[in-house]
């Protein structure tokens, strides 16, 4: 994520750089001035740069899940990208703003010549200065909901669903606000390669196209409540579901009107297109979702998605394991894909963190799967029982190839310890955190 965002702002400056160097101005114009507009600029176009990557990532590339490590990556990488590009588009708005301070303390002597426009483009013009301020304005509101982890989802879904009209109003605002002498250099062409990528994954979203290929039917055929707040089901599929590979998942919609969900497939593909999910009661409509749910409901699926994959774990690395809570579903799938071929499975240590495992629903089938798996050692840490992982306990860490799903703190924690302890593995996790 860091990666692609740092080399798309670099490139940006790169080639605004080469502007500037390029760039003459009158020899009246105060340097204040100058600066002005060309913080303007720049903030302009690393704005709409970063905004136009965002709504690429949203239509959910596939081509692109390798490259960055999973569509949970990408949905995040998505979500920065959004959150970075509106907060530039803010300073791009209190840069034009600030012409009035520079007014007051240097005057309006020096102040760069205006390009003259005339005839209809100077009225698209005005049109686009206009509606990009109050663009500016909403995509901040819609910042502020989405960081406001108390909005209730449905209701950030709605209005989530103006970005793309918003984005477009905003590509309209650059492009024609571009100075123009863009146009005849290599900015001018990374610009409109920008805008188009973005306008592209913009009307892609507002004609409903994202996902639609990998859009599968089925409904509800086995409900259970291993827990009071865990909700086991099992969907059976059309014949159109390409099958799964362990720990991968997909958008779940049980209920039109809230749309889909990520939530792990926590099953090996059997080859009859049966599906079973894990689901936790930990927002507003996972906690109520066991009250409504029934056998016989349809249910659409959208995947199968993610790298957290079975397949991509190193043979020659030490495998270590860490799960969760509600993390440990791809595991799961995991497990019961070993099972049946247990002649192909790791030597691998997995840890489980439980709040209490004498409550706790998976420890149970943990055991079971682990039992038919020599070369899998499970340990379960129980945090009633005062037992809790620490960095230490993981053997052979240093060379070792750790593969984590589980809360975002508890992975900050063992990163931080193995960093003091000098082991740095190669970490994988997983990203749910799409909003």
């Amino acid at each position: 994520m860091k990666t692609l965002l740092a080399g798309l702002c670099a490139l940006v400056l790169a080639v605004w750089g080469w502007d500037v160097a390029q760039a003459t101005w009158p020899a009246t114009a105060h340097p204040w001035w100058i600066a002005r507009q060309e913080l303007l600029y720049l903030s302009g176009l690393l704005s709409i740069a970063l905004m136009s990557l965002a709504m690429l990532l949203a239509t959910r590339p596939g081509w692109l899940e390798a490259p960055l490590g999973g569509m949970d990556r990408i949905y995040r990488t998505h979500k920065w990208a959004g959150i970075i590009g509106i907060g530039l588009a803010a300073a791009h708005w209190l840069v034009e703003m600030g012409d009035d301070i520079l007014k007051s303390t240097i005057g309006r002597e020096g102040r760069l010549p205006k390009e003259k426009y005339t005839g209809f483009l100077e009225v698209l013009r005005d049109l686009a200065k206009d509606m990009g301020e109050w663009a500016i304005y909403a995509v901040l509101l819609m910042l502020v909901i989405t960081l406001w982890r108390r909005f209730p989802y449905r209701a950030w879904r709605f209005l989530h669903r103006a970005m793309p009209v918003l984005y477009l109003v905003l590509a309209f605002h650059a492009v024609l606000l571009a100075p123009r002498d863009y146009w005849q250099q290599p900015l001018g062409a990374l610009v409109a390669v920008l805008v188009v990528a973005g306008s592209y994954g913009a009307f892609r979203a507002l004609a409903g196209g994202i996902g639609r290929t990998r859009r599968h039917a089925g409904s509800v055929v086995a409900i259970e409540h291993p827990a009071p707040e865990v909700t086991s089901v099992r969907c059976k599929m059309g014949d159109d579901w390409p099958g799964h590979r362990p720990g991968q998942f997909a958008f779940v919609t049980f209920d039109a009107r809230e749309g889909g969900h990520p939530f792990t497939i926590a099953s090996a593909d059997q080859g009859d297109g049966t599906i079973a999910f894990q689901i936790k009661a930990l927002g507003d409509y996972t906690g109520t979702l066991a009250q409504w749910l029934a056998v016989g409901q349809p249910v659409g699926i959208e995947g199968p998605y993610g790298c957290f994959d079975l397949d991509r774990c190193d043979a020659r690395a030490r495998q270590i394991w860490i799960a969760g809570g509600i993390g440990v579903t791809p595991f799961l799938a995991w497990l019961e894909a070993l099972s049946r071929e247990r002649a192909h499975a790791p030597v691998a240590e997995l840890h489980y963190c439980t709040r209490d495992s004498a409550t706790d629903p998976f420890v149970g089938r943990l055991q079971a799967l682990c039992a038919h798996l020599p070369s899998v050692r499970l340990t379960v840490h129980d945090a009633s029982a005062g037992d809790r992982l620490q960095a230490a306990a993981l053997s052979d860490a240093a060379s070792g190839e750790v593969w984590f799903c589980g809360p975002s703190g508890l992975a900050d924690t063992l990163r931080a310890e193995l960093a003091r302890l000098g082991r740095r593995p190669r970490f994988h996790q997983e990203a749910f955190e799409m909003r």
